[in-house]
């Protein structure tokens, strides 16, 4: 654990009013607390440096804190079950998918009551039963290991009256090469669990034992019969249940919630913890439906992981009451103690939004969630003289796996990070912190909030009012928010959206809103978020795509909203249609310059050349410098493409044209084997200008890498002026014409 870290209970907060943080101290004691403005959160003593204004506040000073614990894995919680008298045989059973059946003692159901409790689960010598009872343990296992990635029908019973404790094991689909269907048994004097009592799945939480894979109906039985015989009988069919259901959970019930059904006549309910995959296809999926809304008894089935996290659940340790006057921008709550130092970062809304500034900056916190703890190997050890040496926050989620992982990340079973959360602390996303080394020696590494800054301090430092808003105050809200502005400006890479949020930019266009795309990769993937608000988001990534992992057969919609996932592309809502460009290519950081090219000069865009009249001709360059990989261009790109979406009358005023070699187009581009056209055609970014109705205007600069550009020289450099120039124009209440 970090000395001192946490989170804030939501990315932004109005002028007035509160927002709580989770403070976690490791081992417990004290730490410091203040609060900062921030205008640049770039470390790096070579650009703007990292710059910040005190707010003095009433939660500035020292605290006392406690630690609070991370507990990663997600399982399936019955608070109560009745588990009968205990005079007759108990029985669990489930059907199972495991990822990691060699990995150790996974638990696939445990029920406790009477003071014993009954665990069925998998290790490496296949299926086992441990019935523990008055401080003495019995355990028998099946004895043959079980297939990775295969489905098979798993039970235990202990019969209290001869004292058997047996447990079963069948393949839904029979090995060739082996012979997967194993009885155990074993005698015990022990007692059965007994009485009202409560059950989990997937997990012991005492014992911090979790189970991978995938699990499909669950469920406690009561009866006489052997269940070794009755279920090796089947031959690869569930056994038929005994005299009488006590429990019985259907995870085809309720799967866009975290509720877990149970159907048995006494109805124990369980609750999802640290956000399992639902929606995933169980056993008796065919293949012939996709949509799990169509048929969900062949979705019967949570993939839980061990190092899933939801809700990490610490408890509330500052509250900070927003003072009515504090400006609207990016602020930090730093943490201390004489062991390590942290800091949260959130942003302050105005009350009475766009009443001060015409402008708004729309931080992309849908992205910074998604991209929040991403394990890249090495990194911390990489940044760490770096980060001594500037003074910024040296931790990488790589050196601090308890926080979790991001959706760019696999499990540890090897399946893909589908869930996303900001109910915990996202040590990657701070400030006066950087992500990568440089390839320009000179260059800060920065992405995200940091490189974000760089929009804040550029209009700062020319006077520009500016007000902050996010991506998650826009779905809560939509287009009435974004109507407030004159002028709307994006950062580096807001990638990831909801159907409320494009809906919201696409009402704002189409009503003479102005529009400032200054990233790259843009809308590109749609997340659907937790049904109840967007802490969580869970990503499906169907069909092609630049990813990390893929989405599995049958398995594209998303479970929270049952819809399709995948690229917004895809469904009907490329970038290109949305802001003039989409994304195109991907390539190292490094950065690359600019070219006008001869739209420029047309008189539509006069206002684009105002105090740069010698650079902004055709063939005249810019952005050749930066701190973000040495140039404006770089890491990822998009381009116009008419056929994509792009309006025919948009006007290309800048092009940057990448020849090197790592950068590919993206896979949606290819068809085959062979580029669909020329490096001029794909590897290349496009500077973007085009009306809107109602006398709107959209400028976007496709490129990851652009915004760095701004700070060379303290902002006075075309790159800078370029974008001053928009801002200005779009501010201006004169509409534009088509």
């Amino acid at each position: 654990m970090l000395p001192v870290t946490g989170y804030a209970e939501r990315w932004s907060v109005r002028q007035g009013d509160a927002l709580r943080f989770m403070i976690g101290v490791a081992g417990g004691g004290r730490y410091r607390a203040r609060v900062a403005r921030i205008l640049c959160g770039d470390p790096n003593p070579a650009g703007p440096g990292y710059r910040e204004i005190p707010m003095p506040c009433g939660i500035a000073g020292e605290h006392e804190g406690t630690e609070q614990a991370m507990r990663l894995g997600s399982w399936v919680e019955v608070p109560a079950v009745d588990l009968g008298a205990g005079d007759a045989p108990l029985t669990l059973a489930a059907t199972i998918w495991p990822t990691l059946p060699g990995r150790g003692a996974q638990p696939v159901l445990s029920c406790a009551g009477g003071g014993a409790m009954l665990t069925l689960g998998i290790g490496p010598r296949g299926a086992f039963a441990r019935l523990t009872s008055g401080g003495a343990t019995t355990i028998v296992e099946a004895g043959v290991p079980l297939t990775e990635r295969a489905w098979h029908d798993i039970a235990c019973r202990i019969d209290p009256a001869s004292g058997v404790l047996e447990v079963a094991q069948v393949p839904r689909a029979k090995r060739l090469d082996v012979d997967e269907a194993a009885v155990a048994q074993a005698t015990t004097r022990d007692a059965r669990p007994s009485g009202i009592g409560s059950a989990a799945i997937a997990a012991e939480r005492a014992a911090h034992l979790h189970f991978d894979g995938k699990i499909a109906r669950p469920r406690i039985l009561r009866g006489d019969e052997s269940i070794g015989e009755r279920l090796c009988a089947q031959a690869g069919s569930a056994a038929p249940p005994p005299a009488e259901v006590l429990a019985d959970w259907d995870f085809a019930i309720g799967i866009p919630t975290d509720d877990v059904a149970d159907i048995g006549p006494g109805r124990w309910h369980g609750r999802c913890h640290n956000l399992p995959t639902r929606a995933m296809t169980g056993p008796d999926w065919t293949g012939a439906v996709h949509r799990w809304t169509e048929a969900p008894r062949h979705y019967d089935a949570i993939h839980f992981h061990s190092d899933d996290i939801g809700d990490a659940g610490w408890s509330p340790s500052l509250t900070l009451d927003v003072p009515a006057d504090w400006p609207s921008g990016l602020y930090a709550l730093h943490l201390e103690t004489e062991g390590g130092r942290d800091n949260i970062p959130f942003f302050v809304r105005a009350k009475d939004p766009g009443r001060k500034a015409r402008v708004a900056f729309l931080a992309p916190t849908m992205t910074y969630t998604v991209y929040s703890q991403f394990v890249r190997a090495g990194r911390q050890a990489q940044i760490a003289p770096r980060a001594a040496a500037w003074g910024a926050l040296p931790q990488a989620p790589d050196g601090h796996p308890e926080y979790g992982l991001s959706p760019y990340n696999h499990h540890a079973d090897g399946s893909g990070v589908v869930m996303s959360t900001m109910r915990r602390p996202m040590i990657d996303k701070r400030v006066n912190q950087f992500h990568l080394m440089d390839p320009d020696p000179t260059g800060s590494g920065t992405y995200w909030i940091a490189a974000d800054s760089y929009i804040l301090d550029m209009l700062d430092r020319a006077g520009i009012e500016v007000e902050v808003i996010t991506d998650h105050d826009v779905h809560a809200e939509g287009a009435a928010l974004l109507s407030r502005y004159a002028v709307v400006l994006t950062g580096q890479h807001p990638e990831y959206h909801t159907h409320e949020t494009l809906d919201a930019i696409a009402w704002y266009l189409a009503n003479g809103g102005r529009f400032v795309y200054l990233g790259g990769n843009g809308f590109y993937w749609r997340v659907a978020p937790h049904r109840s608000g967007p802490w969580a988001f869970e990503l499906r990534r169907a069909e092609g795509g630049i990813r990390l992992w893929e989405t599995l057969p049958g398995e594209g919609y998303h479970a929270f909203d049952g819809g399709y996932g995948g690229l917004w592309r895809r469904l009907g809502r490329p970038p290109q249609a949305l802001v003039g460009v989409g994304f195109s290519t991907q390539g190292n950081y490094n950065g690359h310059p600019y070219t006008f090219t001869d739209a420029v000069l047309d008189p539509r865009v006069a206002f684009l050349r105002e105090g740069m009249e010698a650079t902004a001709t055709p063939g005249g360059i810019f952005g050749d410098r930066g701190l973000m990989g040495g140039g404006a261009a770089g890491h990822e790109l998009d381009r116009a493409d008419v056929s994509l979406g792009t309006p025919h009358h948009a006007l290309i005023v800048a092009r940057a044209v990448v020849h090197e070699a790592s950068y590919q187009p993206v896979n949606e581009e290819r068809r085959d084997h062979t580029w669909p056209g020329t490096r001029e055609d794909l590897i290349r970014s496009d500077v973007t200008f085009f009306e809107t109705p109602n006398g709107g205007a959209v400028f976007s600069v496709g490129s990851m890498n652009f915004i760095g550009a701004l700070p060379v020289d303290g902002y006075a450099n075309a790159t800078a002026q370029l974008i001053r120039n928009v801002v200005r124009r779009f501010a201006d209440p004169a509409p534009f014409t088509l």
